[in-house]
């Protein structure tokens, strides 16, 4: 009897307590989102380029000697004509003033023979002596100028190596380093010049392209043949080794006939004005090429993910359901990217919050704030 008490007693109890109740599905996150649209958008490229003057001369002695004098010093701006080394002169007069000599002996050597001539001329007439004698004298008359001839082109000779010793600027330009000091034996076989003289009014900026950006290169600018796009092609900006942009833009105006087979790039020359002389032969930094998308689709940076080398949004699909798409990106502007296909203008992406969702996950889509947007809507 007790047990059967005990029994209704539990169901009594079981009977009033509280009945369990059901969890609720956590709501969908609140995500914002924007649809994407086009626009005109300007990208760029860099490559690593040099330096040079549009004249770099190399500065050698044509004469051999001992360096007298050095009137310059390293860096100085020189002028064409000006001069800037003078080599020791005096064997080189000795020279001169010996083919002088050798030229006035040749031409008194051919007034004795003409006299010769004049002597024999009139005894042949009258056929005191025989023709043969004449003829000999006439012989040796030749004789005697061609050895003018000769001494003239000696005593040339001579005056140009005297006019060595004094080495001048050949063009207007900036002076290198000075390799050889006031008093060193210098010669023309020398293996380093005795400096570098550059003209840097104007410069010219190498970089190269790979076989790829040669071909994109060719296909993104407008033109029939290569001569067509270069003047065509829009200026390009010069950034310094110090990552500062140069004041001036340049102009791309050559490339080159072929590729290196060392290295599989061709080389591309802009010049650029340099009133100031800032660029200076040997500088390095980096070309900027621009180029202009119209009607690419843009994308902010913030609203992708990256996985395996491949780059992700999440686009809104039916019933709030998300979908990750793969996007390619043709460049990058500022915080952008610039996608070719994957998506379309008018859909509707998340910008932020992509670290927890997955495919087919439901977000409830809030509009972007308005300064997000205006990224977007750029």
């Amino acid at each position: 009897m007790k047990s059967i008490i005990l029994a209704l007693l539990a169901l009594t109890l079981y009977g009033c307590s509280p009945k369990p109740q059901t969890q609720q599905a956590p709501p969908p996150p609140a995500l914002p989102v924007a649809a994407i649209v086009s626009g005109t958008e300007t990208t760029y490229q860099e490559y690593p380029a040099s330096i040079e003057g549009t004249v770099n001369v190399e500065v050698r002695p044509q004469v051999s000697g001992a360096l007298d004098k050095v009137f310059v010093d390293e860096g100085a701006f020189v002028n064409a004509g000006q001069p800037i080394f003078k080599i020791n002169e005096q064997p080189y007069r000795a020279a001169l003033n010996n083919a002088l000599a050798s030229l006035h002996a040749a031409e008194a050597a051919a007034g004795n023979a003409q006299l010769e001539v004049d002597k024999l001329t009139p005894l042949v007439e009258n056929k005191v002596v025989s023709d043969y004698q004449l003829k000999t004298a006439k012989a040796a008359y030749q004789v005697a100028k061609a050895n003018i001839e000769s001494a003239k082109a000696n005593v040339s000779t001579a005056q140009i190596n005297l006019g060595y010793t004094l080495i001048k600027a050949p063009v207007s330009g900036y002076i290198g380093r000075l390799i050889k000091k006031q008093g060193s034996l210098v010669t023309p076989q020398d293996v380093e010049a005795l400096t570098q003289l550059s003209d840097v009014h104007d410069v010219h900026v190498y970089f190269s392209l790979g076989e790829k950006d040669f071909v994109s290169f060719k296909e993104q600018y407008p033109g029939e043949t290569l001569k067509d796009k270069l003047q065509k092609l829009p200026s390009v900006s010069l950034l310094l080794a110090d990552g500062t942009e140069y004041g001036k833009q340049g102009k791309i105006d050559v490339i080159d006939g072929q590729f290196d087979k060392n290295t599989g790039a061709i080389t591309v020359r802009a010049s650029f004005s340099n009133p100031q002389g800032l660029l200076r032969s040997g500088n390095t930094g980096k070309i900027r090429l621009s180029l202009q998308h119209t009607d690419a689709l843009i994308v902010p940076e913030s609203a992708t993910v990256e996985m395996q080398d491949k780059v992700f949004v999440f686009a809104l699909a039916d019933s709030n359901k998300v979908k990750k798409v793969p996007i390619n990106i043709i460049g990058k502007s500022g915080e952008n990217y610039l996608v070719k296909d994957g998506l379309k203008a008018g859909d509707q992406i998340v910008l932020s919050g992509m670290d927890h969702l997955v495919e087919g996950a439901v977000i409830a889509p809030q509009k972007a704030p308005e300064k997000t947007a205006a990224v977007v809507n750029k």
